[in-house]
């Protein structure tokens, strides 16, 4: 089944929203590096319930209402990676976690460059929160969406991690 998409604007740039059989399976910047996360066909929707539902939500956690977000999700990637992705999930709205941190929760420590090259890849940006992952030393590392959008996301959460740099 080809996948649909929805494009979406918000204040880190127009989000395409994509979806396949009843689940969220990416959410991409404007800014994509190509290939960066890997799908099949794309065709535009602008009725699909599950893109709406996404748009929905999104739009409230920008605008400071919701802190957490209800929708299923189909991560398609390597069982490392979504070993990485579902740790993402367990980060509260709010805080974040460093690379090595992941690494020691999904229970291989060593693992921390490719904890960081997985959270690169991570295709439903913001959902599953990889902004929330920082340097050891606290810093803005390296993010799909720029600097200026991981910066704006943890302003937006309040992590004190970040000016809210638009």
């Amino acid at each position: 089944m080809p996948y649909e998409y929805k494009l979406m604007p918000s204040p880190v740039g127009e989000l395409t929203l994509v979806a396949r059989d009843g689940k969220l399976s990416a959410i991409l910047w404007e800014c994509e590096r190509a290939n960066r996360v890997r799908l099949g066909e794309l065709h535009e929707s602008n009725d699909n319930p599950v893109l709406l539902e996404a748009k929905r939500q999104l739009k409230e956690y920008f605008a400071g209402t919701r802190n957490q977000f209800e929708l299923e999700l189909d991560f398609a990637g390597t069982d490392f990676q979504k070993q990485v992705w579902q740790a993402l999930l367990t980060i509260p709205f709010g805080e974040t976690r460093s690379y090595s941190q992941i690494a020691q929760q999904i229970g291989n420590p060593k693992a921390v460059r490719a904890v960081g090259a997985a959270n690169g890849r991570n295709p439903i940006s913001i959902i599953a929160p990889c902004h929330r992952v920082i340097g050891a030393s606290g810093g803005l590392t390296g993010f799909a969406g720029g600097l200026e959008a991981k910066q704006y996301l943890l302003a937006l959460e309040g992590t004190g991690q970040a000016q809210l740099a638009f």
